[in-house]
């Protein structure tokens, strides 16, 4: 029987403005095959909205995933920022790192670290400027990310702020965000799963995606097959509601459904690859082995 009584998937966005429609929030419960439902459907949500959500009105006992990078690279060269005097030694001080120099900055937005002389040396960022320590081509990329390629997935690099395909801008807005709820729910693997209460993924949705009978390159669902995907992952249909199915709305709710089906697969918490400084540096993509 699951410890977790309501799996929650969050589709992020690292882009600029006090709400973004980019987000959305979907929940299911752990009991029987009750298909997933949007939270606050209409709604358009601010990155603070997210971080109130998850504080206050979250349910006790729920696995949530966030779709978003929660760290850097820095298993290939040793740091986050070779070279930078304040490139900091583990992920939970590279959160802090990146609060403080946003702190000023309104909506939970990060571009002032964008933006920061040192740290922009390794972002390639818009307008061609790509500094001189990004290292060229797709740009460093985590061990998670490496294990995701050997599954046959497209990560980008979360140092490339440039692309449609790009998650940047969204872990970087997401670094706030856990820097603030850590001491609130426990981010893994950063934090071991502690046994009780909520805990917080990080996921990559075409995962859930692929798992529902999408195809790679293709993993974007539409309103007219929802249902049927979620049923290929022992899910009923999901709670309708009214306005666009954006496909963040699909991704967050065929996520949930996808978290609730394989969380209890015990493989997917202990990867062959995740050693202990990973853990504590880069962290790692839940379901990826």
């Amino acid at each position: 029987m699951s410890r977790f009584r309501h799996f929650a998937a969050i589709d992020w966005s690292g882009a600029q403005g006090p709400r973004q429609p980019g987000i959305a929030v979907a929940i299911c419960d752990a009991d029987g095959d009750a298909g997933p439902a949007l939270v606050r459907p209409g709604h358009i949500w601010s990155r603070q909205d997210v971080l109130d959500w998850m504080r206050k009105d979250m349910p006790r006992e729920t696995l949530v995933g966030l779709d978003l990078g929660p760290s850097l690279p820095f298993a290939d060269k040793g740091a986050f920022f070779p070279g930078w005097d304040r490139t900091p030694p583990n992920a939970r001080q590279l959160w802090a790192l990146v609060e403080d120099i946003c702190a000023d900055e309104p909506h939970l937005g990060a571009g002032a670290f964008v933006d920061h002389p040192e740290a922009a040396r390794h972002f390639r960022r818009h307008g061609g400027r790509e500094g001189d320590l990004f290292g060229g081509g797709r740009g460093r990329l985590r061990q998670t990310e490496l294990a995701q390629q050997a599954q046959g997935l497209n990560p980008c690099s979360n140092l490339n702020l440039v692309g449609a395909a790009q998650v940047g801008k969204s872990s970087l807005t997401g670094m706030r965000v856990l820097h603030r709820i850590q001491a609130d729910v426990p981010v893994w693997p950063f934090d071991a799963d502690p046994g009780s209460g909520s805990l917080i993924v990080e996921i990559y949705t075409s995962l859930a995606a692929l798992a529902a009978g999408k195809r790679k390159g293709q993993t974007k669902v539409r309103e007219a097959e929802l249902d049927a995907c979620l049923a290929r992952l022992a899910s009923g249909p999901h709670v309708p509601f009214t306005g666009r199915y954006s496909d963040h709305a699909t991704d967050a709710l065929l996520s949930a459904a996808w978290l609730r089906l394989v969380h209890g697969e015990p493989a997917l918490w202990a990867p062959q690859t995740l050693t202990p400084e990973l853990a504590r540096t880069e962290g790692w993509t839940f379901g990826v082995l």
